[in-house]
């Protein structure tokens, strides 16, 4: 691996930085579902679902209607969310794989600048053993209960390394309620908290809690326990609204809500968008977005822009009164001014690439109970290998040819898809005027060709960047 020390002469840096009193930054705490689509939510449409919770908090917060996942699956989303890239740059590539050691993320920048920081539930960027280079704690996480993967009802989580069962506690009343108990120790200190709680559900196989599947008596089995899923998120989250308001904190504190990706097929809702789970179409990307910052804004707004992801860490930073590290390529920009209602739509274009490679299992229960074991007989376990080799940069050189894929390109209202069939190689180009054609149903790429022409450029620049980064330019 390349040397790590610029990453921490610019901790060093960021932590000299640091003179502002905890009081005057924001509490922030990132929440976020397991494959839970844009339309997966009853202020979206939905028909069946039962979401008031959420409701409330979009009825009377920020809600974003355009808001992306980075990707179409979990495990790269989440990267972009703790660096502010799109996660190729880092080989993030699919599901399964870890974020590399020479990534700066928004909990180590945060924690240097003051913050104490702790992740809560579906970790899915590496091992979550004590000595993985992978753990949270590596990666600027004070205090950690995480799951290598999605976990569900009474599931097996890693306490700091801990194999520890959280018998017959519904699976998002895990993660919040493990963030709840530090949070209130927290506090006793004086320093701004921040929180990432990332829920298990409404991933697959599908196992509500009996008081969430009783609202839906007239779905079957499947829907009845997705849906069922959804609500138990809905519960949870409320129960952490009513608790930063009996902490005194809720004001003083930015809650931002979101999804890892688009809709499960069968059972979840795009909301109309075209394609779910998996694909780079706009049902594949859109997620439910909410943000909740009562001190700095009080008022409803819904915005129409499009933001992603990778935004979150810039605008965090933004929020905390934190400049940008002067570091490696980021795709994200703040959405501080959209949320003031401040300017018009976002600034950079947007990139996306979903490519060709497999995913890497990582069978969570399984794997937390082979520890647990281990650990009653005084043994511990080391990282699983699997996901250790997947941290090296790439040896030799990643090329486009091995990527391959689907990638995308959205500029203003315009958005371009350039797919590489995986079967033929054939490459084709679709274009799509968003405003216009918001569910990608007519195709104008014939008709634009100038247009395409500009946007495949800009794109493959973008490539090329991204190229770069992920071979280790950026250290």
């Amino acid at each position: 691996m390349s040397s790590l020390a610029p990453r921490f002469l610019l901790l060093l840096f960021l932590a000299a930085a640091f003179t502002s009193h905890a009081a005057d930054r924001p509490h922030v705490i990132l929440v976020m579902a397991d494959d839970q689509g844009w339309g997966d939510m009853a202020y979206n449409g939905h028909p069946v679902v039962k979401t008031p919770n959420f409701d409330e908090a979009a009825a009377t917060g920020i809600r974003f209607d355009r808001f992306y996942a980075a990707a179409p699956v979990c495990s790269p989303t989440r990267a972009s969310v703790l660096t502010g890239r799109n996660p190729n740059r880092l080989g993030v590539y699919q599901w399964g794989f870890p974020i590399r050691t020479q990534e700066l993320t928004l909990a180590e920048v945060l924690k240097d600048n003051g913050y104490t920081t702790g992740h809560f539930g579906k970790w899915h960027l590496g091992s979550v053993r004590e000595t993985s280079e992978s753990r949270p704690g590596a990666h600027g996480f004070d205090r950690w209960v995480s799951a290598p993967n999605f976990y569900e009802n009474g599931g097996t989580l890693s306490d700091e390394g801990r194999a520890v069962t959280f018998d017959g506690v519904e699976s998002s009343f895990i993660a919040v309620d493990s963030a709840l108990d530090w949070m209130k120790e927290a506090l006793k200190e004086d320093q701004p908290i921040f929180a990432v709680i990332w829920f298990g559900s409404p991933h697959g196989p599908h196992i509500a809690a009996d008081e969430d599947t009783a609202l839906y008596p007239d779905e079957d089995e499947a829907m009845k326990n997705f849906l069922g899923e959804v609500t138990g998120m809905d519960r949870a989250y409320g129960k952490l609204r009513e608790e930063l308001d009996a902490m005194g904190i809720r004001d003083d504190t930015l809650l931002w809500y979101c999804s890892d990706n688009g809709a499960l097929p069968k059972v979840g809702s795009s909301g109309g968008f075209r394609g779910n789970k998996g694909l780079v179409y706009e049902g594949g990307l859109l997620v439910p977005s909410i943000v909740e910052w009562p001190a700095q804004f009080p008022e409803h707004l819904a915005i129409e822009s499009r933001g992603n992801t990778f935004d979150i860490f810039p605008t965090v930073l933004e929020a905390a009164g934190i400049d940008l590290p002067d570091g490696p390529a980021l795709d994200g920009e703040s959405l501080i001014p959209m949320m003031k209602g401040e300017g018009g739509p976002r600034e950079r274009a947007m990139g996306f690439w979903h490519t060709n490679l497999r995913g890497i299992g990582t069978p969570s229960e399984e794997w937390m109970q082979e520890l647990k074991a281990a650990q009653a007989e005084g043994r511990d376990l080391p990282p699983n290998e699997t996901v250790v080799a997947a941290m090296d940069l790439p040896d030799p050189a990643k090329k486009f040819e091995e990527l391959n894929g689907h990638l995308a390109w959205i500029a203003g209202d315009w958005k371009l898809h350039h797919i590489i069939h995986k079967k033929t190689s054939v490459v084709t180009f679709e274009l799509y005027n968003l405003k216009d054609d918001p569910y990608e149903e007519t195709d104008l790429a014939e008709e634009e060709g100038d247009r395409v022409e500009k946007m495949k450029a800009e794109l493959n620049a973008w490539v090329e960047s991204v190229l770069g980064s992920l071979n280790g330019a950026d250290y």
